[in-house]
């Protein structure tokens, strides 16, 4: 097990700057999952610790070694693709073994790993085969086995996972987290799968054009998110956004008002931030509301925000429901800024059909809010709560 160092790591493509001054420390052992949109730097960054990608300025480290200018073979890292890239005339056992092969390892050590490696991952009786005769599946398996057999500090998950079927990935997603409950190793993951992160990451690093936006535990980023990009991004489906604006601030609560909406959300002010001591009448600000966020319209003590709206889409998942609401006279949209639809998550079978009339409130004990920058000011009471009437 090694840890990893990144400071102040910038990478330019001429006038682009793909990377702006990111640091980053990876302890021994921890599973870090990159996260980010198409373009914002994750899959270029983890390429620069590999070094196949060179790097205008800063330094990376494994263990305080400067390895900013080390050939690839020699850093102490092994990169898992996302198109395997096995050799096709290959067996198993061959592609496993091969960097150890090149590296000068003698047969008996290239088979022991070998062994090793397959034991873990489970396909002892495909060594004998080649490429074309396994599964996606099988061939991911042989590609963690080649980075196994060379025993490095760090591995390198270049989105591993984005060929295969979902219910592979699920299972998939599995067997990683037992390889490194198993191995200990320090593994750097990048992913444009959400889901991957919540579910595999010791910490999530989320970035955006380049920057890191936030750090930290899955739950933390989830429940706590420091931005409104950061809180858009995470969830399935995403967070809700309203434009509202403020009407008064008292000790314990922000009321806020919005176009569509005849009442005013009294959102309690017990996690706020100090950025509201520049909020007054009148300042426009983001609600942010998660899709479990939301209770049924009738129920005593959530009338403060009612939206009635008609059905869109309906998503029968068996024990949940997800609810699609074209919102009224209220206008939702995304973490881009497009108008769209309510999302509503219910933990229960729903008989809900196209068209149907919805009435639900905002729980405003569950809202965020959001300041002109995208700066997260208030945070729920209790975001990991079940609300009440949600079941």
């Amino acid at each position: 097990m090694a840890s990893l160092q990144i400071r102040n790591l910038i990478k330019d493509y001429g006038s682009f700057k793909a990377i702006r001054d990111v640091s980053l420390e990876v302890p021994s052992g921890e599973f870090v999952v990159m996260v980010g949109p198409s373009g914002c730097g994750k899959s270029t960054l983890l390429r620069s610790i590999a070094g196949l990608e060179s790097i205008t300025s800063g330094e990376i480290s494994i263990d305080g070694r400067d390895i900013s200018k080390v050939e690839p073979f020699d850093r102490g890292v092994a990169m898992v693709f996302q198109n395997y890239a096995l050799y096709p005339h290959m067996t198993v056992r061959q592609n496993m073994g091969f960097a150890l092969k090149i590296g000068g390892a003698s047969k008996v050590d290239v088979e022991k790993a070998v062994q090793r490696a397959a034991g873990i991952l489970r396909i002892e009786n495909q060594l004998d085969k080649k490429p074309k005769s396994l599964s996606g599946g099988q061939k991911q398996r042989v590609a963690i086995g080649r980075a196994i057999t060379r025993s490095p500090d760090v591995f390198l998950f270049d989105e591993p996972l984005s060929n295969l079927d979902a219910a592979l990935r699920s299972q998939m997603r599995v067997e990683l987290g037992r390889l490194h409950a198993e191995l200990g190793a320090t593994m750097v993951y990048v992913t444009h799968d959400q889901t991957e992160a919540m579910t595999m990451a010791s910490r999530i690093v989320v970035l955006r054009d380049g920057i890191i936006e936030q750090v930290g535990a899955p739950l933390e980023l989830y429940n706590f998110p420091a931005t409104r990009f950061v809180a858009g991004f995470l969830g399935s489906p995403r967070m809700n956004f309203i434009k509202a604006t403020v009407h008064t601030i008292d000790n314990d609560h922000l009321h806020l008002e919005a176009a569509g909406l005849a009442g005013r959300l009294r959102v309690p002010l017990l996690h706020a931030d100090n950025a509201l001591d520049g909020m007054q009448s009148g300042t426009d600000v983001i609600v942010g509301v998660r899709p479990e966020g939301f209770v049924d319209g009738d129920v005593e003590g959530y009338r403060d925000w009612r939206i009635e709206g008609q059905v869109a889409v309906v998503e029968s998942l068996g024990r949940d429901t997800l609810l699609y609401l074209n919102g009224g006279g209220i206008k939702a949209f995304d973490s881009e800024s497009h108008e769209g639809y309510l999302a509503i998550h219910r933990t229960r079978q729903l008989q809900a059909v196209h068209g149907q009339q919805l009435q639900v409130a905002i729980d405003p004990g569950a809202a965020y809010v959001f300041d002109a920058s995208g700066k997260t000011c208030v945070f729920p009471l209790a975001p990991n709560h079940l609300l009440a009437g949600a079941a």
